[in-house]
C-alpha cells in the first residue's frame, strides 16, 4: 500500500490459492511478499478509499463486526491475470459483482467515513507490484492460471501510514465472533 494513509480493510486469501499466490509473490516480488500475505483489498484503494485515520479502533470494530458476523465465508474463482491499468503491476482479478460486491457495498454503507477511492471497485490479488518485470517474467505471470478458489473467511483491519509498515488492528471472521 505504497503512499497510503488511513485504515484499510483486507480479505485474507488462505488455503491452496493463498499458498500459490504467496509463492508467486516471493519469486517475482519479494518486497510485496514480505509486506503482507495474499489478500483482496475491500476498502482502501478501489470502490472506497481508506477509512479516515481519525476513526478509532473501537468505532471501526463496532461498524464492521455486525457485517462480518452476518456475512458468510466466500469461495470465489480467479480470472486470468492481467497488467493493472497500464502499469507493471500484475494481478489476479476476481469478479467485481455478486457476493464480493455485496460485502464491499455493506462496508461502504457501514457509516464509517472513507477517503477518496483511486479506482472503481476492482477486486484482485496482486502477484507483482514493485519490480519492473523482465519480458520473460511478465509472460510467466500472465500465463498463470489458478484453479484453486479464493477462500475469504475473515476481514483484516489495518492502520497504514506509508512508508511505515501497516499495523493490524484486528481481524473479524466472516460468520463468526471477532478475534484480536
Amino acid at each position: 500500500m505504497p503512499g497510503a494513509h488511513g485504515i484499510f480493510i483486507l480479505a485474507s486469501i488462505g488455503g491452496e490459492a493463498g499458498a500459490r499466490i504467496a509463492e508467486l509473490q516471493a519469486r517475482h516480488d519479494p518486497k510485496l511478499a514480505r509486506e503482507s500475505p495474499p489478500h483482496v483489498t475491500l476498502a482502501g484503494s478501489s470502490g472506497v478509499g481508506p477509512i479516515l485515520p481519525d476513526a478509532t479502533r473501537e468505532q471501526v470494530r463496532a461498524a464492521l463486526a455486525p457485517i462480518a458476523a452476518e456475512s458468510p465465508p466466500l469461495t470465489l474463482r480467479f480470472q486470468p491475470p492481467h497488467r493493472f491499468m497500464q502499469t507493471n503491476i500484475v494481478v489476479l482479478p476476481l469478479d467485481p459483482h455478486g457476493p464480493l460486491r455485496q460485502l464491499h457495498d455493506r462496508i461502504a454503507r457501514s457509516g464509517l467515513r472513507f477517503g477518496r477511492a483511486r479506482f472503481t471497485f476492482t477486486p484482485h490479488a496482486t502477484l507483482s507490484f514493485y519490480p519492473t518485470l523482465a519480458p520473460a517474467q511478465l509472460r510467466e505471470l500472465l500465463a498463470v492460471r489458478l484453479d484453486a478458489p479464493a477462500v475469504i473467511d475473515r476481514l483484516v483491519v489495518s492502520y497504514t501510514r506509508a512508508p511505515q509498515p501497516a499495523v493490524t488492528w484486528f481481524e473479524l471472521p466472516l460468520g463468526g465472533a471477532s478475534s484480536v
